[in-house]
């Protein structure tokens, strides 16, 4: 049996005063997979992703990457692109790409040059004069052009324009290590239906009420993703 790239063990995770943002959550990932995580705002998804990536430290439970207990070492493992634009307004996309290559060591340039060439996005352009779905973009090229084992992809199609998804999910399909895992987090579930391999529903405290294989949940339940998930959290 494979050893999975992600799997999240009994994790409980609360900001006093609140309630638990997660409770007693778990979930695994296997390798070459990416995984649809779909909910409502405020369900734990972004928390969830943070927690992997170690922007966050869990109260209890544990996380391991690639076989290994979340740690220095395994932050180099992970690629996470964040919901909102983080880098500095007044960088120019070449001093981004700078960036990268200087911090991680499995960047590659040539793939985001490529990239951002079919998107249209010059080097020289300064963050503050691109659009906020064109800044989406960049982020979104600089975080798949690493050779990570598992990336975070958290709502990489909110802000871009209809034209451009298509493009942005293929990229994400063609890009990635076929040995690595892909977790997406978006509420645009009907635009990812194409994109990924599996799925998990998750209620606020990071219930996860249905989960497991996207093509075999469609034909079980004769619906889409969507009509299941608008069923799901009707209820």
């Amino acid at each position: 049996m494979t050893t999975p790239v992600l799997s999240c063990q009994n994790i409980f995770k609360r900001y006093p005063p609140g309630p638990p943002v997660l409770s007693d959550f778990s979930i695994s990932v296997e390798s070459g997979k990416i995984l649809g995580l779909l909910g409502p705002n405020g369900c734990g998804k972004s928390t969830l992703l943070k927690l992997i990536s170690g922007l966050l430290v869990p109260d209890s439970g544990k996380i391991f990457i690639a076989g290994e207990e979340r740690s220095e070492k395994t932050n180099a493992y992970v690629s996470y692109l964040p919901e909102r634009p983080y880098f500095s307004p007044k960088m120019k996309v070449s001093e981004l790409l700078d960036y990268f290559a200087d911090f991680f060591e499995d960047f590659d340039r040539g793939q985001a040059l490529k990239m951002l060439h079919d998107l249209s996005i010059s080097e020289d352009a300064v963050m503050r004069t691109l659009s906020k779905g064109t800044k989406e973009k960049v982020q979104l090229i600089l975080t798949m052009s690493r050779r990570a084992k598992l990336y975070l992809l958290d709502e990489p199609i909110g802000g871009v324009d209809p034209a451009a998804r298509d493009y942005i999910l293929s990229t994400i399909i063609s890009s990635y290590n076929p040995e690595a895992s892909v977790i997406i987090t978006t509420h645009l579930i009907a635009d990812i239906e194409g994109t990924i391999d599996d799925f998990a529903f998750m209620f606020p405290g990071g219930h996860i009420p249905m989960s497991g294989n996207a093509d075999a949940a469609r034909e079980e339940y004769g619906k889409t993703l969507d009509q299941l998930f608008r069923e799901v959290f009707r209820c």
